[in-house]
């Protein structure tokens, strides 16, 4: 069974107690001391004791990032990209297959067309 790169996975590797902070940051694609500072800023700033609490059920309830989900930093920022904007994505993704797909036809049509150019320069050697 293959992972869903598209779910919240607690960050084990990144951990400094239970990997909620470091897996919202790998969710978000935020750094993660921000996403650490701001938690611990709103459980002092009044978000205490619903700020632990919700960290505690969090790590309780999500599963655990698993080891090699992201082939490359470049993968994982296309996939933290995918989950900030699913459409952006898919508008990107086919603006880039539109791209290859007209590249293909130019090449295409440079090699089946005529090269007049070369044509006559092969006919004047003759």
């Amino acid at each position: 069974m293959t992972a869903r790169r598209t779910s919240f996975y607690l960050d084990k590797q990144n951990a400094k107690w239970l990997g909620v902070c470091s897996g919202i940051a790998d969710y978000t694609g935020l750094e993660r001391t921000w996403v650490r500072v701001g938690a611990v800023l709103l459980t002092i700033m009044g978000g205490f004791p619903w700020t632990l609490i919700a960290y505690l059920v969090t790590a309780w309830v999500a599963n655990p990032k698993p080891f090699g989900l992201y082939e490359s930093a470049e993968d994982a920022k296309f996939w933290q990209g995918v989950r900030q904007s699913p459409t952006r994505s898919t508008r990107d993704v086919r603006a880039k297959f539109r791209d290859i797909d007209r590249r293909l036809a130019d090449v295409e049509t440079h090699y089946t067309s005529r090269n007049s150019s070369l044509a006559n320069e092969i006919d004047n050697l003759r």
